[in-house]
């Protein structure tokens, strides 16, 4: 087999690790892939990291330089942007290995699969937070909860990362691994106990690291919407653009791939009867909605620079700050948003 003729499950994209088929067991031939689909990829993969690097700086540095006015939404959008850029930093990595294969080595393929996947986790984890704070903001008038117990919200944010990083345990099984006189960064569980194991651990992660989220943000911005149109004032709706926004990019960047690895986990599972022709769409399913996965870490900068008038009003501030704008645009900018309810990187609503 050339370079030429990988499939997406033969460049070991296997997600999260369940053991190889056995080729000789299948009359499935591997779906040809040109060199040119690699090369877009690699140069998809480095634009993609120069647009989320440069954006969730500048959202880090904007939030951190309003930090005396910081909400608790801002807080966990904050982690959020350090999630997408330590996420960010891997696209290098998988940039090389779309045109080269994996070069960096065992402990770098351990290392890099990690953060992607915390990246992942804490993502949703993160949203939800966000959902059940704009929810007892908004729904229960919870008053400045974040502003008075800061310390509950630092708490929150130090559980949802340790949950990520759990979560994200089982991908230390990735390994480098020669295919073909082509080497993988690759999970390889060639013992049947160890593929049970792993079709239980990702049931588990299917449940708790997305479905439960999901769920969790359907319920509390479902009520908070329907809260929202029994008032008359338009300020609150106004604050929960920008939040919503960041939630449906999240879920149009993931809910595809994690809907075909949950395919996948059924297949795998012998819930759903594995065919050449089904295994062949599934894993191009699964090449193509990682990819979109990949893209998402720099989306939430672009929605707050073209939503959230808050967010460039105090970017200009920042510039002013440090002379790079002249102040009659702060002043324009400063009398674009109402300053009554105003925190942080949003409008807070409380």
């Amino acid at each position: 087999m050339d370079s030429n003729n990988y499939s997406y499950y033969d460049y070991g994209y296997d997600y999260e690790g369940f053991p190889a088929l056995d080729p000789s067991a299948f009359a499935c031939m591997p779906t040809s892939i040109g060199n040119w689909i690699y090369v877009t990829l690699a140069a998809v993969y480095s634009l993609v990291c120069l647009l989320a690097v440069t954006g969730n700086l500048l959202v880090m540095v904007v939030i951190i330089h309003n930090r005396r006015s910081i909400s608790s939404t801002d807080v966990y959008l904050l982690h959020l942007a350090t999630a997408d850029l330590l996420f960010a930093i891997t696209l290098p990595f998988w940039a090389v290995d779309a045109v080269s294969g994996w070069v960096f080595g065992d402990a770098m393929c351990k290392v890099i699969s990690m953060l992607q996947e915390v990246n992942f986790y804490s993502g949703i984890l993160l949203l939800a937070c966000i959902s059940v704070d704009r929810y007892l903001a908004i729904v229960h008038s919870a008053q400045s909860h974040g502003h008075k117990r800061p310390w509950l919200v630092k708490l929150v944010c130090a559980a949802v990362w340790l949950v990520a990083l759990l979560l994200s345990l089982p991908v230390l099984y990735k390994g480098k691994l020669i295919h073909e006189g082509r080497t993988l960064c690759f999970e390889n569980h060639d013992i049947p106990s160890a593929a049970i194991w792993r079709t239980a651990t990702r049931f588990l992660r299917h449940v708790f690291g997305f479905l439960m989220p999901l769920a969790t943000m359907v319920f509390c911005y479902t009520v908070t919407v329907w809260k929202l149109c029994q008032t008359k004032g338009f300020q609150k709706q106004k604050a929960m653009k920008v939040i919503i926004a960041v939630v449906l990019a999240f879920l149009a960047c993931w809910l595809p791939h994690n809907a075909t690895v949950f395919v996948d986990t059924l297949m795998r599972s012998n819930l759903i009867k594995e065919t050449c022709a089904r295994r062949d769409h599934v894993d191009k399913a699964m090449s193509a909605t990682l990819t979109l996965g990949f893209t998402h870490s720099c989306i939430n900068p672009i929605l707050y620079a073209f939503i959230g008038v808050k967010f460039r009003r105090n970017l200009v501030k920042l510039l002013a700050d440090k002379g790079l704008v002249s102040q009659s645009v702060q002043a324009h900018y400063k009398r674009s948003v109402s300053t009554s309810s105003e925190s942080g990187l949003i409008v807070a609503t409380r």
